[in-house]
């Protein structure tokens, strides 16, 4: 709880994962890769509750083991075309009702307890509906563009982005998959939590911002996972 406010943290995790078999419960430094973002949310000193919703039951054995809460999701809602969303919205109508949901991706084992309550502090400050977590692009999207299958480089970049060093270009951000923040009526309105209003990104370094998609992403981890 922060400033009167209940902050409920769900961390979806499918069975499936065709990039990365079982990526969820891989073993990264000694633990299942869903144990960080588990142990995240537990040290949080913000955060009420934590649950992982999952149609697995190896998943769902790890995360009781690691003290998470759980909850069995549908098989409707387990396929390729489910979304994130869905579980999210199923957890919600099965569980008590909390201020706000933050939703902990299990694939950011970087991302830690004073990331989680930076953005809750951050939430409260800006008086925000929603937070999302970002950190810098390695390279700026203007360097960048479509090809067709000419390969023709014409028009590749615009006018005034030729002969201008990448440091005096402008920073750009994208989204790191780490945590997202959510009035509950708010994002079970608006079926997002990319509200249109009142929404405020919380910035995390590159370093802490790793999102497991692929074998080469686990084993960038994996590195970075020495000094954790």
């Amino acid at each position: 709880m922060y400033k009167n406010k209940t902050f409920l943290a769900i961390i979806p995790a499918r069975g499936g994962s065709k990039r990365l078999p079982r990526k969820n419960v891989l073993d990264l430094n000694s633990k299942p890769l869903i144990a960080y973002s588990i142990e995240a949310g537990l040290k949080s000193k913000y955060i009420d509750k934590v649950i992982v919703s999952s149609d697995d039951d190896e998943i769902l054995e790890v995360a009781k083991q690691y003290k998470a809460d759980t909850i069995q999701r549908p098989i409707e809602l387990s396929n390729d075309t489910a979304t994130t969303f869905d579980a999210i919205k199923h957890t919600i109508y099965n569980f008590e009702k909390y201020d706000y949901i933050v939703l902990l991706q299990a694939t950011s084992p970087l991302r830690n307890e004073k990331h989680i309550d930076g953005a809750i502090e951050l939430l409260e400050s800006k008086k925000a509906d929603a937070v999302v977590s970002v950190c810098e692009m390695d390279h700026s999207p203007l360097w960048s563009n479509t090809l067709d299958d000419s390969l023709s480089m014409k028009g590749f970049l615009k006018n005034e982005v030729l002969n201008t060093r990448s440091q005096d270009l402008a920073e750009y951000y994208r989204l790191n998959g780490a945590i997202y923040i959510c009035k509950t009526d708010k994002l079970l309105k608006e079926e997002s939590f990319f509200l249109k209003d009142k929404i405020f990104a919380y910035k995390m370094d590159r370093e802490k911002s790793i999102d497991i998609d692929e074998v080469i992403d686990f084993k960038i981890a994996q590195l970075f996972m020495v000094n954790y």
